[in-house]
């Protein structure tokens, strides 16, 4: 079941990525991920009403419990981790074609499981050796596509975002394991999407408005919407794969990375991005290598 869920969850996260993308060309990204952040917080905090104040949701996956200090602290932690991935990572969306940093996010698995060997003690297989250097080679090939785009991976501030999206998005990975060991899903998603709107507030009106006029102006735009709502259901669907007993987050994270299907698909037909054919050779060697990771945890 619990990957289904991972799978489900993939396909609307490629969905999420594809929106993110339209939102952000020619848009400036802390107004935008404000709003994302608004959207998804005020999809969740009616919630906690109604889990305060009624007993409708009582027994039910959307109920909100009570939690602790220490808790609240956990999950803050949680949202202060995934933000700055969004942060880094909303960036180089807006600045890179799908088609490039696709390909680079779907090698967070690779991170996750390096870091599970790191914090987890966890070893790996030949299968999983494979997978991760089949992951390094789709790496090295994307940068050769990338400079005939004038893209060099070595002195590009755009390329160096997208990678610390993917280290922050893998300790998230296994920081998201470690809390829904012990927490419930609604307290995880609910909580970490209302600091995170927290949190963007500061940034907005500290850092982001006092400068507007010297960045790229903001724009409405209605992808801003369905990438928040898309967002949070893949989220939701993501937390309850990985409170199901014996769900395995290198499996989880590996899956949630063949969204790069959706978004290189909508880079080529949406977006109409360049030099298709090399990448699709790199995408290739990214999604073999999460097989041979998949392969590597049965």
């Amino acid at each position: 079941m619990w990957v289904t869920l991972a799978f489900a969850s993939a396909f609307i996260l490629g969905c999420y990525e594809t929106g993110k993308k339209h939102a952000l060309t020619g848009n400036a990204v802390i107004p935008v991920l404000f709003l994302n952040t608004l959207v998804s917080s005020l999809l969740f905090v009616p919630f906690i009403l109604l889990s305060r104040t009624t007993d409708w949701l009582d027994g039910t996956m959307l109920y909100v419990p009570q939690a602790s200090a220490a808790t609240h602290a956990r999950v803050f932690l949680k949202a202060v981790i995934v933000l700055s991935s969004w942060i880094s990572g909303y960036f180089a969306v807006k600045h890179l074609p799908l088609t490039i940093t696709g390909p680079v996010k779907a090698t967070q698995p690779v991170m996750t499981l390096v870091g599970a060997m790191m914090i987890f003690g966890e070893r790996l297989n030949a299968c999983q050796w494979t997978g991760v250097l089949l992951a390094a080679l789709s790496l090295f090939l994307l940068s050769l596509s990338g400079k005939k785009e004038g893209i060099r991976f070595s002195h590009n501030i755009w390329i160096v975002y997208a990678a610390l999206s993917t280290v922050l998005g893998a300790a998230s990975g296994l920081y998201d394991k470690h809390l829904m060991a012990s927490l419930d899903v609604m307290t995880v998603q609910v909580w970490f999407n209302v600091y995170q709107l927290f949190i963007m507030i500061f940034v907005l009106l500290l850092l982001w408005y006092p400068r507007r006029r010297q960045t790229t102006p903001w724009q409405w735009r209605w992808s801003i919407v369905v990438v928040s709502l898309s967002l949070a259901v893949a989220d939701w669907i993501y937390f309850y794969a990985l409170s199901f007993p014996g769900a395995m987050i290198s499996v989880v994270s590996m899956i949630r990375r063949s969204n790069v299907l959706v978004t290189f698909i909508a880079g080529a037909m949406i977006f109409h991005e360049k030099n298709l054919k090399n990448k699709a050779i790199d995408l290739f060697l990214v999604l073999s290598g999460m097989i041979f990771l998949y392969l590597g945890t049965k």
